[in-house]
């Protein structure tokens, strides 16, 4: 079954607005608890580590009760819309935080706030994505709505990390504190909006005629889905990655590069490079199997963190190689990051086809499940990674060992990261064209059985 232009549409524009949420709080939030508030780097590691841990936990909870839910409107639409109302409202709250605020009082606001923040998030993010499999079960319209949306995601991510350096000044009138609350209503706005339009206009289509599993089958099922672990390990492992970098891009381009200005301008050429990249894999597609374009996509992405690594030896403020650098690198990562929802796509029907029961909330769930679980990790070595270099947030100029290292927490880890990745996911992954379209020949003529 076929999507129409409108659905197409009402999807994307949905991770627009959700992206440009996580944007801000995975690029920003250390950057305001730390700079802005006065929290320690190494309060604000632990403190995102515990949180990631418990909604990583949570995730798979969330994930049973998305998929045992009935409703007229559906099981995913009903859950998109609350999460979305609700995070919006943690989400100003959480950098509407007083910057009289100080001790103990802090920092229980501070994590208070960002623990609901996650679990709230939780709550739309793992029905948006689980939709996929449930709106389309046709392979390369399936191949192309993750793009559209992953494309989307990355156009919403790459606008307040190439605005909120720039924008947050002029919000707040020179202050920061005023200017990250009044940037975070403004992405809460839109992410309402765009979110509506996705759940007026996207409908579930792909529904299981036999009864619903028990808590325990589903979980049984899980394990014995053995693609879709492989999925979840090689997401965590190119997630973490990415994290990490994430979290120290701006105190990279501030202290390092020299020029905080210049990270609007890296991200927004990166993210304009990611997106048309996430845009060109359908023409990819024609000539390469994903598993092949994974590969050039990795490869792609060393070779740009290569580039960014003896940038900042040299102290290099040069827009033109500063854009080089982001290209290369956002091209790999906007590839490999529509691939992976593909790849756990597909583990949907894989685990439908071996174990007759089609859980697309649990395998997404399990997604989000890692990502977190290995960004918790990421976010501890960048908080005790920063105090452990001795980089001070008031000085001018930072020790060549402190810069050294920071370079070394930025772009040598995730180099390593994305190479074990690959190396363990071309091992283990077995699933290939020719075994996905057998695998979707068996489960129609399942169903029309099963009619």
């Amino acid at each position: 079954m076929l999507l129409t232009k409108k659905e197409k549409i009402a999807y994307g524009t949905g991770a627009v607005g959700k992206d440009m949420v996580y944007s801000l709080v995975a690029g920003f939030l250390m950057y305001f608890y730390n700079t802005v508030l006065g929290i320690s780097a190494s309060f604000i590691g632990v403190l995102f580590m515990g949180a990631r841990l418990f909604d990583a936990f949570n995730d798979p909870i969330m994930g049973v009760i998305i998929d045992r839910a009935k409703s007229k409107f559906g099981k995913f639409r009903p859950w998109l819309l609350t999460g979305t109302l609700l995070n919006t409202l943690v989400l100003y709250a959480m950098f509407s935080l007083p910057e009289s605020l100080e001790g103990r009082s802090l920092l229980i606001l501070s994590s208070v706030a960002y623990i609901i923040w996650g679990m709230t998030y939780t709550m739309m993010d793992i029905p948006y994505w689980s939709m996929i499999p449930a709106i389309t079960d046709h392979g390369k319209e399936r191949e192309n709505i993750s793009v559209i949306a992953r494309s989307c995601a990355g156009l919403g991510f790459a606008i307040p990390v190439a605005l909120t350096m720039v924008i947050v000044p002029i919000l707040g009138g020179g202050n920061e504190s005023v200017g990250f609350s009044r940037l975070a209503l403004i992405i809460g706005i839109i992410f309402i909006v765009s979110v509506t339009m996705t759940v007026i206009h996207v409908k579930e289509r792909v529904t299981p005629k036999e009864k619903s599993p028990s808590l325990k089958q589903m979980f049984y099922a899980l394990v014995r889905n053995d693609q879709a672990l492989v999925v979840v390990i090689a997401i965590v492992m190119f997630n973490s990655s990415l994290y990490l970098t994430q979290q120290l891009a701006v105190y990279f381009f501030k202290y390092d590069i020299g020029n905080a200005a210049l990270f609007g301008i890296f991200g927004t050429v990166g993210g304009a490079a990611q997106i048309l990249s996430m845009m060109s894999l359908p023409i990819l597609r024609k000539k390469y199997e994903c598993k092949t374009i994974l590969v050039g996509a990795i490869m792609t992405t060393l070779l740009g963190y290569t580039i960014l690594f003896v940038l900042g030896i040299m102290n290099n403020q040069n827009i033109l190689f500063l854009s080089i650098a982001a290209v290369i690198i956002f091209i790999g990562f906007g590839l490999a990051t529509v691939l992976t929802t593909i790849f756990l796509a597909d583990t949907v029907d894989y685990g439908e086809y071996k174990n007759s029961h089609r859980t697309e909330s649990i395998i997404f769930s399990m997604q989000t499940f890692v990502v977190k679980l290995a960004s918790a990790f990421s976010v501890l070595i960048a908080g005790l990674g920063l105090d452990f270099i001795g980089l001070d947030i008031d000085a001018l100029t930072q020790a060549p060992e402190t810069l050294l290292g920071l370079r070394i927490l930025m772009i040598i880890v995730p180099m390593v990261g994305l190479i074990v990745c690959i190396l363990f996911f071309m091992k283990f992954y077995k699933l290939n064209d020719n075994k996905l379209q057998n695998i979707a020949r068996s489960l129609e003529e399942r169903r029309v059985m099963n009619d």
